[in-house]
C-alpha cells in the first residue's frame, strides 16, 4: 500500500467520524425535549382528570408547552448543522 492511499483512507475515516458525532449530538439534544413533552402531557392528563370542566384551558396550555419544548429540539438540530 502506498503512503498516499493510507493518507486518503485516514482522511475519509476522520470525515465520517465527524459526521457521526453530529448525529450523536442531535440524538442527545432530542432526549431533553422528549422527556419534557412526556411530562407536559402527563401533567395535563392529570389536571383534566382532576377538573374536567377546565379541559379546554388545560389543553391549550398543554399545546403551548409542547410547542416551546419542541423548539429546543429544533434548536439542537440547527446547532448540529452549524457546528
Amino acid at each position: 500500500m502506498s503512503l498516499a492511499y493510507l493518507a486518503q483512507e485516514a482522511a475519509t475515516t476522520a470525515e465520517s467520524t465527524v459526521k457521526g458525532y453530529g448525529a450523536v449530538g442531535y440524538g442527545l439534544a432530542a432526549i431533553g425535549p422528549g422527556i419534557g413533552v412526556g411530562i407536559v402531557v402527563g401533567k395535563a392528563i392529570e389536571g383534566i382528570a382532576r377538573q374536567p370542566e377546565l379541559q379546554g384551558t388545560i389543553r391549550t396550555n398543554m399545546f403551548l408547552g409542547i410547542a416551546f419544548t419542541e423548539a429546543l429540539a429544533l434548536i439542537g438540530l440547527v446547532a448540529g448543522f452549524i457546528f
